[in-house]
This record gives C-alpha cells, sequence and structure tokens, in this order.
C-alpha cells in the first residue's frame, strides 16, 4: 500500500476543481496515506482546505521555480518528503519532468508529452471528449485499483472571503433577499467569449425583469478589461468585480448568487461546486473542449451550445466570425435564465 501519494493537476482553475472527485477516491482507498496536491500558485485555493488533502505543494515555474536552479531546488525540496506514487491526471511535460527527476517510484498518467517518464501509462482519448472531465480523472485511478463512485464537486468555505464579499455586498446595498446574478464574460481565447454587448444586454434585461443585482467578475489583464467593457455597454448598474477577485472570493459571490451565466470557463466548475445554477455558453466544435468534457454538472444547469456546419474547427483562426456563438441569441440565453429563476 502506498503510503506518501501525490496528485498532480498543474493547469487550470477549472480542471483542479473538476479533480476534487479524484482527491476523494484516493482518500477513500488510502485512508491512512498522506496525500498532497501539487498545483500552480494561481490554483492553490481550489484545493486549500480540502479535508482529503494533507498538505498543499505549488510549482511556480514564472516565480520563485523560475530557471534551471529554481527547477533544481524545488525537485530536491520534493525528492526529500519521499513520495511512493504520483498520479498525473493531466499530461504535461512538467508534470511528468518534476515526478520522473525527484524518484517518485511509481508515477500514473497518460501516455502522451514525455509519457516515457511514466512506470504506468494509458493511452491518452481526452481529445476525443468521450466521457466528462471528472469521468477522465476517476477512470485513470483504475489503473491502480482505486474505484470512485461520488461525482460531486465541493470547494471549501474560505471564511476570510465569506467575510470580504459580504462586507462587500452590504457596502454596495445588496441584502440577502435580492436576486443577485453573475455574469462572466471572459474565458481563455477569443473562441469561447460570447460577445460583450450581449452580456451587457442580458444582464440589463435580467436586471428589470427581476430586479436583479448584477455581478460582474472576470480575471486580471485583458479578461478584466473584457468585464469592464460589460460594465461600461450596461445601462443599468452593476457591481463590477473584475480583475479583483481571488477563488474564494468568486466561490462567495457564487454562494450569494441565484444564477451565473459564464463562457466555458472556470467559474462555471466554482458554481457547480458551491451549488449555484449555471447557463454556460460554448462555441468551437472540438470534441475534446465539447460540453460533454467540460459542460456543468448541476441538475439545473443548461449548456447553450451550437452548431456552425465546421468540418474542422479552426479555433481562434476562425474564417466564420465564431459563428457558433454567433448563433447563440440574447433570448435564447434570457428563456434559458426564465427556466431556472422562474418559480415552478
Amino acid at each position: 500500500m502506498s503510503k506518501r501519494i501525490i496528485i498532480v493537476r498543474m493547469d487550470r482553475i477549472g480542471d483542479v476543481v473538476l479533480s476534487g472527485p479524484a482527491i476523494k477516491a484516493v482518500r477513500d482507498a488510502y485512508p491512512d496515506s498522506r496525500i498532497a496536491v501539487l498545483v500552480r500558485p494561481y490554483a492553490r485555493e481550489a484545493v486549500d482546505g480540502n479535508p482529503y488533502i494533507d498538505e498543499v505543494i505549488t510549482y511556480d515555474k514564472r516565480g520563485k521555480e523560475k530557471g534551471l536552479f529554481g527547477k533544481i531546488r524545488f525537485i530536491s525540496n520534493l525528492r526529500h518528503k519521499r513520495f511512493d506514487l504520483a498520479v498525473i491526471l493531466h499530461p504535461n511535460n512538467s508534470s511528468h519532468i518534476v515526478a520522473y527527476l525527484a524518484g517518485i517510484p511509481k508515477r500514473l498518467g497518460y501516455d502522451k508529452k514525455l509519457g516515457v517518464l511514466l512506470t504506468k501509462k494509458i493511452p491518452h482519448t481526452k481529445q476525443y471528449g468521450l466521457k466528462h472531465e471528472i469521468d477522465y480523472n476517476i477512470d485513470l485511478l483504475r489503473y491502480i485499483g482505486i474505484k470512485g463512485s461520488d461525482k460531486s464537486l465541493h470547494l471549501p468555505v474560505n471564511k476570510a472571503s465569506e467575510e470580504r464579499i459580504n462586507n462587500l455586498f452590504n457596502k454596495n446595498g445588496i441584502s440577502r433577499k435580492e436576486t443577485v446574478i453573475t455574469i462572466h464574460p471572459a474565458a481563455s481565447c477569443r473562441s469561447k467569449r460570447w460577445s460583450t454587448e450581449r452580456f451587457a444586454k442580458i444582464s440589463d434585461i435580467l436586471a428589470e425583469k427581476y430586479g436583479a443585482r448584477i455581478v460582474i467578475i472576470s480575471g486580471p489583464g485583458g479578461d478584466k478589461t473584457v468585464g469592464d467593457n460589460v460594465a461600461k455597454l450596461m445601462k443599468s448598474a452593476a457591481l463590477n468585480l473584475s480583475g479583483k477577485t481571488s477563488v474564494s472570493d468568486i466561490a462567495s459571490i457564487l454562494r450569494r448568487s441565484k444564477l451565473l451565466i459564464s463562457n466555458d470557463s472556470g467559474p462555471v466548475h466554482i458554481s457547480c461546486a458551491v451549488g449555484t445554477p449555471v447557463i454556460s455558453i460554448f462555441g468551437r466544435k472540438d470534441r475534446g473542449l465539447s460540453p460533454e468534457r467540460w459542460g456543468p454538472i448541476g441538475k439545473k444547469d443548461i449548456v447553450l451550445h451550437k452548431d456552425a456546419g465546421c468540418v474542422i474547427c479552426l479555433a481562434h483562426n476562425c474564417k466564420l466570425g465564431f459563428k457558433c456563438l454567433d448563433m447563440i441569441s440574447v433570448e435564447e440565453v434570457i428563456s434559458s435564465a426564465d427556466q431556472i429563476l422562474l418559480p415552478r
């Protein structure tokens, strides 16, 4: 039985949230083992406080682990922890190299991107989108005899974030009796972003129709610009928190919300984890990026995804002006919101 296990997921925040069921499955199988999770610094809050984890380790390749000596120091520290097993949930070169050089004797993962460094590698089929990412994570564990069945998502409550967001809402006159609708208009690339004009329009309609208080969230940098543009285009007032929130803050905002409307992005999975219904807007005709693999998992959640007839998706090099996104109308999003918000 492995006594020291490290679960590696060094990609985006939403992906780390979707790894929660696999983490729980490992803990259920090895209740007395020491379990660590290796993530990027920006994803740390997605696992901090998780009751199934003993330690969170971050690998900051653009910060303190930058450069040769930073990497050597990190790998040396990891080697001293003497892990018996590394479970690499998603393949990338850094994950495989770090696990190999840290001398972890058993290394499970997918046969892609230096998969030769693994001791137990399985075929990589995620690009076909045959099942949900949660299922990919859990099914990987079957190769070491772990059978997970609980696919529910959870995100630990951060008391400091809860207090910060509650105080912020109070300062802006948002009471607990009001309907809060959160908008996330950003995404990792243009091919996933519904138009800012339409996000602004649905925000105005929902603010008037439900007397809703609109909260806008996004990440920093270019994502913040997208959120700011939506706020500028709106006729009604919104609480614009673009670029001002941590992962825990977003979770606290969504706990106070009746609905999240978002492009395919991390907040969708955070919303699922806290139990807030989602309308998730998808573009791209690409099985590996499809709702079947990345869609929200809540019973009330709604996915909007159109087929523009493309044989091959050119992603951000689209020659059709992102027709698949343009086919999703304002009226369709409002109708979906009505299905979730209207009493039945």
